[in-house]
């Protein structure tokens, strides 16, 4: 097998390795994982699963952003959670509890996901009990964020959603600068729209009001969030 051929099984198990869940396995036991599932590509727009289907597959984004998303009543989306880091998982739930889907999942652009069925993952759980600790941890911490964003719809105004809805991302996917911390790939104002529940119009005036204080800096698909930002907002 020539290299070209094998590269895209190395690098799966690579990545692998670096998913919260699956990092503790040795190579050979990546190696073994990733024999058990397969790549599938979905184009921009495609619905990956969709609520209350069968919750039958674990899912690891290779490339690509997919979210989470619900709809109102009048096609209003809300997003719940973006997943755009290589080696973010999601359907764990549904893989626990045999519960159909809870929300559906969206390609939001062309993406790549590696997935796993319910029967290859409780096969590796027997065998890896210690996968299934760091999948309680996980399920763990995403409860207390979604307690965290419910007490914000109740408690927050608009702006103060926003700012918070910042705050959050520059402490999951933030680089530390010397005044501050930058956003690479922040989301649009449409999507942070539906992460907060109000209208990009509102978050756009909110953002202007914030650079205009000097408290945010944006170039390009970069921002720059200032200390005093992060501090007066916490």
């Amino acid at each position: 097998m020539n290299d070209s051929a094998a590269s895209p099984r190395v690098r799966t198990r690579e990545l692998l390795r670096n998913v919260s869940i699956f990092n503790h396995l040795d190579p050979a036991t990546a190696g073994e994982l990733e024999r058990l599932g397969e790549l599938r590509e979905f184009r921009a727009g495609a619905v990956i699963v969709g609520q209350d289907d069968p919750g039958d597959s674990l899912f690891v984004l290779v490339q690509g952003k997919v979210k989470v998303v619900l709809f109102g009543k009048q096609g209003r989306e809300i997003i719940l959670t973006i997943f755009k880091a290589p080696g973010d998982f999601f359907g764990e739930m549904s893989l626990l509890d045999d519960e159909p889907r809870s929300a559906p999942l969206v390609a939001a652009e062309p993406s790549t996901l590696f997935v796993l069925s319910r029967a290859a993952f409780r096969a590796h759980v027997e065998a890896q009990p210690a996968t299934a600790l760091r999948v309680l941890q996980e399920i763990s911490r995403r409860l207390r964020q979604a307690d965290r964003v419910i007490g914000n719809l109740a408690l927050l105004d608009v702006w103060g959603r926003v700012a918070g809805k910042l705050r959050e991302l520059a402490h999951a996917d933030g680089i530390e600068a010397e005044d501050g911390v930058i956003l690479r790939d922040r989301p649009t104002q449409s999507e942070i729209a539906s992460m907060v529940g109000t209208s990009r119009e509102t978050v756009s005036r909110a953002i202007s009001e914030f650079t205009r204080r000097g408290f945010i800096q944006t170039t390009g698909k970069k921002m720059l969030l200032r200390r005093a930002f992060l501090i007066d907002q916490g």
